[in-house]
């Protein structure tokens, strides 16, 4: 079964237009943990627009309170991320190649010109016993460099099948997304996804991708939580998960 790991950015993102702490981001781990997700993601970013740094431990602690949960922390490593993965070891730390000013990250790496710099970088990560995972393009050519290079992990960036979801691309970019998960778990890569899935196309996904370790979700399952509840959400998003291992 793919696990859920929530990302709690965009409560965070809320919480700091104010400066009384609501809504806070550690109540929403302890409710999205309890309805059964099985992680929480965070980004910490440059600017601290989403989470900050005392938000990293405070998640971490949480965590450890739900046996058998994950703590992933994602970023890009040359922007400060490592102290974050030195401070708390998560369980996996997602390495991602969006610059100081994104709006959110919109690619994945390109390892003809980004492996050899994040080599030492996956190595210093993984002597912490922390799990690496790669955000990649659907680019099943790409797959066996992330693993030469010692990914344990690939998140395929799914922006482009969300966005043809539902149109005449969509079945194109469904077909890249499995081929490119076919080619890293032939090279002895776990799959996990992410970007923009939701309650409409995550079924489609993982019913036409299988194999998937792991989705990451938050601007989706966030906006869903202000119609139906925080903790309603999760549950509907671990229904969808579930069904789609149901479909033929």
């Amino acid at each position: 079964m793919t696990s859920l790991s929530v990302n709690l950015n965009k409560i965070a993102l809320v919480r700091n237009t104010r400066t009384n702490g609501i809504p806070s981001v550690a109540r929403a781990a302890e409710i999205v943990l309890r309805e059964g997700a099985q992680g929480v993601t965070v980004h910490p970013r440059p600017d601290g627009r989403h989470v900050r740094p005392h938000d990293i431990g405070d998640l971490s602690a949480i965590v450890k309170m739900f046996p058998g949960t994950e703590f992933n922390i994602e970023g890009n490593p040359f922007h400060g991320l490592l102290q974050f993965v030195r401070q708390v070891r998560p369980h996996q730390c997602t390495l991602v190649p969006d610059e100081s000013g994104a709006f959110t990250s919109d690619k994945g790496w390109d390892l003809s010109v980004d492996a050899t710099r994040l080599a030492p970088i996956i190595a210093e990560v993984k002597s912490m016993g922390v799990r690496v995972s790669l955000f990649m393009d659907p680019n099943p050519e790409a797959m066996a460099t992330a693993r030469a290079i010692g990914a344990d992990r690939v998140e395929l960036y799914t922006e482009s099948f969300a966005r043809s979801f539902g149109g005449p691309d969509s079945g194109r970019e469904l077909a890249r997304c499995r081929e490119a998960a076919q080619a890293a778990m032939k090279v002895g890569l776990a799959v996990n996804a992410g970007h923009d899935l939701n309650l409409q196309n995550i079924r489609s996904f993982l019913t036409a991708v299988r194999g998937v370790s792991e989705v990451s979700i938050g601007h989706a399952l966030i906006a869903d939580a202000l119609e139906f509840g925080l903790a309603a959400t999760v549950r509907k998003y671990l229904g969808a998960i579930q069904k789609s291992f149901g479909a033929t």
